[in-house]
């Protein structure tokens, strides 16, 4: 019996792609491959995909944190501790608990700003 083979979205291909360039010792956020992969509003799709594709294409999702730097599964989780000690593995350090100190990990992958629509006001932070 021949399996099936799934084809995924282009988000999903290139959300695998990204989160496979994250060196050792780097983090990103779900936001920062959502935006990077062309859908600024996609975190929640990212954590989708590393759920769904982590295992069978070798991701080192680890790697991937919610916005403040923070683990996102709860703290007394199997898989918390499994993504702190992977981490930690990498040299990756915590200023708390769950939460790894950004200005030293983060993975600073260009993010070009994506250019106002015609007849749009540009928004600043």
């Amino acid at each position: 019996m021949r399996t099936k083979e799934i084809k995924m979205s282009p988000f999903a291909t290139k959300v695998i792609a990204l989160v496979k360039k994250i060196p050792r010792g780097k983090v990103a956020s779900y936001g920062q491959i959502a935006r990077l992969a062309g859908k600024p509003h996609g975190a929640r799709g990212v954590g989708w995909i590393l759920h769904a594709c982590a295992e069978s294409h070798s991701l080192p999702w680890q790697r991937v944190l919610n916005s403040q730097g923070k683990i996102s599964f709860p703290v007394k989780a199997k898989e918390h501790a499994e993504q702190k000690r992977l981490l930690k593995k990498e040299g990756v350090t915590f200023i708390s608990h769950s939460q790894v100190d950004l200005e030293t990990h983060l993975w600073e992958k260009d993010v070009k700003p994506s250019r106002p629509k015609r007849n749009q006001p540009r928004m600043f932070n």
